[in-house]
C-alpha cells in the first residue's frame, strides 16, 4: 500500500526533513503541496514535481491524497488539522498539537470522530539514550526520583540562521520554549514519571525579539520531585544535557560528550563509581510509526498522550511567564 501524502505548509524549519523521510520510505510518496505562502508553496511543488493547490480545501478534496504532513504555523494548527481530519486524511504534525489544551482537545475530537491516524513528531522520545534511561529507571536503580533537568539550546537568534518568522508571537504562540523547549519538556515529564501539578516559568529576551530567546520552566509534583526544562536561541556551545537524580543515584548524558554515565548505591557494585553505559539503538522514528499505524489500523496512543501532556505544560509555562506566578495545571481550560 503506497500512502500518498500532501504537504500542509513549509513554514517550519523541519519541513524538508519530513519530506526527505517520505522520499526515503518505500511505502510513501509526496503527492501535493499547499502553503499559506503561495510563492513558497509553488516553489516547493515545482521542486517536488507535484501539484500546488492555492486552496487547502481543494487539496484535501483530492481522492489521490491519503494523508498530510503539517508544518504550518502553530496558530493555524487548529484550522488545518481539523480540516484534514474532516476530509479523512491521516495526519503527521510538527509539535505542539496546538498552543492550548482546549484547542488540542478540539483537534483530537475531530481526529477520533473521523477515525484518522495522527502522530506528533517527538523525535527525542524515540532516541536510544531515552530508551536506556527509561530501562534504568524501570529497574529502580536510582531509587526515588527527586530531580530531572534537561537542556537544549542553540545560537539561532544570534547568528540569524533561524527564520525570522520564528520570532513572530502570533505565528509561533511563543518562542524558544514552545519550539526548541518542547524536547526537554517532554523528556523531563517522561523521566519524572509522575503527574506534574504546577509550572513556574521565566523568559529572557536577550536579542529583543517579541518572543523569548532564553527560557526556563520548573515543573512541580506532589511528591516533591522537581523537573527543570531549559531552552534558548542565544547559546553558541550549550550541550544537549540530561540529568536524572534519585535518592540512590544519578544518571548524566551529554555534558558535553554523548556519553551516558551512572553512579548509584543501588544494587550492583559495578556502578558505585561513575560508569559509562552503552546506549541502545534508536527506536523506530515517529514518521515510520505513523506509517505503520495507517497500514495496520492501530493508534498512536502513547504518542498522543505525551503530545497532549506537552501542550498542557507549554500552556502553563507561557501563562506563568506572562503572569509572573506558578500556574497549576488544573487551572487550564479543557
Amino acid at each position: 500500500m503506497t500512502i500518498r501524502i500532501g504537504k500542509i505548509s513549509l513554514w517550519h524549519v523541519h519541513a524538508w526533513d519530513y519530506i526527505k523521510q517520505v522520499q526515503e520510505h518505500q511505502d510513501t510518496v509526496m503527492a501535493a503541496v499547499w502553503d499559506e505562502d503561495a510563492k513558497r508553496g509553488q516553489e516547493a511543488a515545482d521542486r517536488l514535481k507535484v501539484p500546488f493547490y492555492a486552496s487547502l480545501d481543494d487539496m484535501l478534496a483530492q481522492d489521490n491524497i491519503d494523508a498530510v504532513i503539517v508544518d504550518a504555523p502553530t496558530r493555524l494548527h487548529g484550522e488545518v488539522i481539523t480540516s484534514a481530519a474532516k476530509a479523512g486524511k491521516h495526519i503527521f504534525t510538527e509539535k505542539v498539537i496546538a498552543a492550548t489544551q482546549a484547542e488540542s482537545n478540539v483537534i483530537l475530537k475531530e481526529v477520533q470522530a473521523n477515525q484518522v491516524k495522527m502522530t506528533v513528531s517527538l523525535p527525542r522520545l524515540y532516541a536510544g539514550y531515552t530508551a536506556t534511561i527509561q530501562e534504568v529507571l524501570e529497574r529502580g536503580m536510582l531509587g526515588q526520583i527527586t530531580y530531572v533537568r534537561v537542556r537544549l539550546s542553540h545560537d539561532g537568534a544570534i547568528t540569524d540562521w533561524l527564520p525570522q518568522h520564528f520570532y513572530s508571537l502570533q505565528d509561533c504562540q511563543g518562542g524558544a520554549l514552545i519550539d526548541l523547549g518542547c524536547h526537554p519538556m517532554y523528556l523531563t515529564r517522561l523521566f519524572l514519571n509522575q503527574e506534574v501539578t504546577g509550572v513556574n516559568a521565566s523568559f529572557g529576551y536577550i536579542t529583543g525579539k517579541e518572543v523569548e530567546d532564553n527560557a526556563v520552566a520548573t515543573l512541580s509534583t506532589d511528591s516533591g520531585a522537581i523537573g527543570v526544562v531549559e531552552a534558548g536561541f542565544v547559546n553558541s556551545y550549550s550541550p544537549f544535557t540530561i540529568e536524572v537524580h534519585g535518592t540512590q543515584g544519578t544518571m548524566l548524558y551529554g555534558t558535553p560528550e554523548d556519553k551516558l554515565l551512572i553512579r548509584t548505591k543501588e544494587g550492583e557494585k559495578a556502578y558505585s563509581e561513575w560508569t559509562e553505559l552503552p546506549v541502545a539503538e534508536n527506536v523506530e522514528s515517529a514518521f515510520n510509526q505513523w506509517v505503520s499505524h495507517i497500514q495496520q489500523d492501530t493508534e498512536a496512543s502513547d504518542n498522543l498522550d505525551m503530545a497532549m501532556e506537552l501542550t498542557r505544560l507549554m500552556e502553563a509555562a507561557n501563562r506563568s511567564a506572562k503572569e509572573g506566578r506558578r500556574v497549576a495545571l488544573d487551572e487550564l481550560e479543557s
